[in-house]
């Protein structure tokens, strides 16, 4: 049985409402990163709280007086990011345990090209000042340049590398 997917045009369309509905409600756009921040703040401030008030990296959490960094908008849009995934995964059948990958690769080296390609994103989302949602999407919404060249460059990285790593799709 062929899966399910959404009209990637449909998609865009509503990822551009949501978008929209983001800058309406909240006065500003979507991003992924800055939940990650705000989850790491509160679990080293859990952990090891003198570390958490001595740090620079989070020193902008402390002056802002954040007792509860997992307390932001961020965080709840990333929550229904992850929640909205799951239902749409079991309303459309596709919730199966299973690895998809290319027959020529093994679930195991997908896996790790996944995680690797996961962290040197998270890096470089940190270099860059903000994530794919944030920096591109949320930036090209307001007509910002540095958003157009985050887009193209996001996307002209993808497709040189794409023929580097397209055996472990393909």
């Amino acid at each position: 049985m062929q899966p399910k997917y959404m009209n990637p045009y449909l998609g865009g369309v509503l990822l551009g409402l949501v978008l929209l509905a983001a800058f309406f409600v909240s006065g500003r756009g979507l991003g992924a990163s800055g939940a990650i921040k705000d989850t790491v703040a509160s679990g080293v401030k859990t952990v090891a709280p003198s570390h958490y008030f001595n740090a620079a990296y989070y020193s902008e959490y402390y002056a802002m007086q954040r007792e509860r960094p997992m307390n932001t908008w961020l965080v709840y849009q990333m929550l229904g990011v992850i929640v909205g995934g799951f239902l749409s995964g079991v309303l459309a059948g596709r919730m199966k345990l299973k690895v998809e990958h290319s027959p020529k690769i093994t679930s195991r080296r997908r896996l790790y090209f996944a995680l690797a390609g996961g962290i040197l994103f998270g890096y470089g989302s940190q270099i860059g000042r903000g994530c794919t949602s944030g920096s591109a999407l949320s930036g090209m919404a307001v007509l910002s340049l540095g958003g157009f060249v985050t887009m193209a460059a996001i996307f002209g990285t993808a497709f040189v590398l794409a023929y580097f790593f397209r055996k472990n799709w393909i």
